[in-house]
């Protein structure tokens, strides 16, 4: 039986109330920067016609709101009380909402990218946005798609579906280039990908979930590949394993 990062098997978890079971389905879908994750997440929810959940934004949300209120991102105690106050979260359509305010440029920043990097690695802030996660993950009605780092790992380990995207480090900091370079914003390709790395390292090395793939996920390389390819081969697999699980067969 899985266990959890505690030691725990997930229906002890259950039991104890940690880990309510899921009713709907969870497709996620983890991988490293620039793999496409919430682009490939976002389409393949709207195919499923199931509910999209951006949890890449949370943690980004989490280092602006800390940067605003000039709370630094190591700052455990700062963090905890930032995240005690509420932090007034919101998504509308595509966009997303942080105490009222259209933060959704914002928190695409190199600067924040890396804030969230830093930011998710603390103990307090995983811990605060974990239930959180879970519990908008099973408040969806038909389903939910969710991306991030540790989804399949930690966030929903017993999610129907798993998929880990990932691609040359060269192809992600080109996608990562090209995408803020469409917003008006002048990064080098080299810094991008300098930073790139640097979040590399810490996503893997990081003590608490650290970035890895489930070991029952889908990898799918992107590679080479358009976003077009990409959903419908994540699509193909989603389908086949939801209906399979449908059908009762184990």
């Amino acid at each position: 039986m899985p266990l959890d990062p505690d030691g725990r098997s997930l229906a002890a978890r259950v039991a104890a109330g940690y880990l309510l079971p899921v009713t709907a389905p969870i497709v996620a879908i983890d991988g490293p920067a620039g793999a496409g994750k919430s682009t490939v997440a976002r389409q393949l929810a709207g195919r499923l016609g199931f509910t999209m959940i951006d949890t890449g934004a949370i943690y980004r949300s989490v280092a602006l709101a800390a940067r605003r209120a000039d709370v630094g991102w190591e700052d455990d105690e700062g963090l905890r009380k930032l995240l005690d106050s509420g932090l007034d979260l919101a998504f509308r359509e595509d966009r997303v909402l942080l105490r009222g305010h259209d933060v959704t440029e914002a928190i695409r920043t190199p600067e924040i990218s890396r804030g969230s990097s830093v930011v998710s690695a603390r103990p307090v802030v995983r811990e605060k946005l974990l239930g959180l996660q879970r519990e908008l993950g099973r408040s969806a009605h038909a389903g939910a798609v969710l991306e991030g780092r540790d989804i399949g790992t930690v966030v929903f380990p017993e999610a129907e579906v798993k998929f880990f995207l990932t691609a040359s480090d060269q192809a992600r900091a080109q996608r990562r280039f090209s995408e803020l370079s469409e917003k008006g914003l002048s990064v080098g390709l080299s810094t991008v990908l300098e930073d790139q790395r640097r979040r590399d390292k810490d996503d893997t090395e990081r003590a608490i979930s650290p970035l890895k793939a489930a070991a029952d996920a889908i990898l799918v390389d992107t590679t080479g590949l358009d976003l077009d390819e990409v959903v419908d081969r994540c699509f193909r697999e989603a389908s086949a394993r939801l209906k399979h699980l449908n059908s009762g067969q184990p």
